[in-house]
């Protein structure tokens, strides 16, 4: 299928917008996102930057109304009845504040981590820092515990209560940092986890590693350039033992996020990218970071903002120096 141009992805992302709000009523933003992003036709997922900007266009023109519950935007079509939208918004707000109640953030948090550390467990010979202790002890519907990997890697640290998930060491690239962000959202280069992520392995030297559910192109195409290795998990884990509330939450009528998965056992993807991915493009990411160290720095530690850290990056990799002109 031919590649859309910007006004064809703008129209389809209209078209989408208006189906899946009739058939939905009422709908938050990540909703949306995983109707429109992450599920759809073949040739038709628009992606959440062009998604944001045709949706504020429409609640600029009226033909989409935005209202905010549980500190987060819901939207609905501009002529649709009153008392069907407080219906339906009534039926999957409860869902939605259940899922951010700070116990169970906490606990999905985890998830992501303890899968990562079972698949560090299960590659031979990996040298790593970060483990979970108790995780034969108790179910998941308690926290467990976890000895967080060292501040510092000689006389490099990090500052205050800062850690990284998990430090690796390899002999031919040093250590690595590796984040897990078990997040609905996509991890666009901008947001402020990749900014931290960023911040943290400058301090200690180490090269950069990043696990999420989605992280879009732009992100990968601009960050792989300087040394960040990425990884997608295409699912966000929660708690086996909250599994009454997930099924709620995948339910196609209500938030919709099909892609939940229960459990904190690495699938077969996630072992791969651990145990073979990770490690066999390790020193060339060094190499990479190494050469970009500078604008990491100043774009992780928010001395530059996001469109001179990439318009920077961009320059040096097509071999143009680092004069930076923001030219629009």
């Amino acid at each position: 299928m031919a590649k859309l141009s910007p006004q064809e992805r703008v129209y389809l992302a209209k078209k989408r917008l208006f189906a899946v709000l009739e058939r939905h009523t009422v709908a938050n933003a990540r909703t949306l996102e995983q109707k429109i992003s992450d599920a759809g036709p073949f040739g038709q997922r628009i992606d959440p930057h062009v998604l944001t900007e045709v949706r504020n266009d429409l609640v600029k023109t009226g033909e989409l109304v935005r209202d905010k519950h549980a500190n987060a935007p819901w939207f609905y079509l501009g002529n649709s009845p009153i008392q069907a939208v407080l219906e339906r918004l009534n039926e999957q707000l409860p869902i939605y504040e259940a899922l951010l109640q700070p116990t169970l953030s906490r606990r999905v948090g985890q998830a992501l981590e303890i899968a990562t550390y079972r698949a560090l467990c299960l590659t031979e010979g990996c040298d790593f820092d970060g483990r979970y202790i108790d995780l034969d002890e108790h179910g998941d519907e308690l926290p467990y515990r976890k000895q967080e990997p060292s501040q510092h890697i000689g006389i490099r640290s990090l500052s205050g209560d800062e850690r990284l998930d998990f430090i690796v060491r390899t002999p031919d690239a040093g250590p690595l940092g590796i984040e897990c962000k078990n997040v609905r959202h996509w991890l666009y280069p901008h947001v402020e986890e990749i900014k931290e992520t960023l911040s943290k392995c400058i301090a200690i030297d180490a090269v950069p590693v990043l696990i999420a559910r989605r992280i879009p192109y732009v992100t990968f195409h601009l960050l792989s350039r300087c040394g960040v290795i990425v990884h997608q998990t295409y699912n966000q884990l929660l708690p086996e033992s909250d599994a009454e509330l997930a099924a709620k939450a995948k339910e196609k009528t209500l938030l919709g996020y099909h892609d939940i998965r229960l459990g904190n056992e690495p699938d077969a993807r996630l072992k791969k990218f651990i145990s073979k991915n990770m490690l066999s493009v390790a020193a060339q990411a060094r190499a990479r970071f190494e050469d970009n160290k500078d604008l990491l720095d100043d774009f992780g530690n928010r001395r530059i903002p996001y469109e001179e850290f990439a318009g920077r990056i961009r320059r040096r990799d097509q071999g143009l120096g680092d004069k930076w002109d923001p030219d629009p």
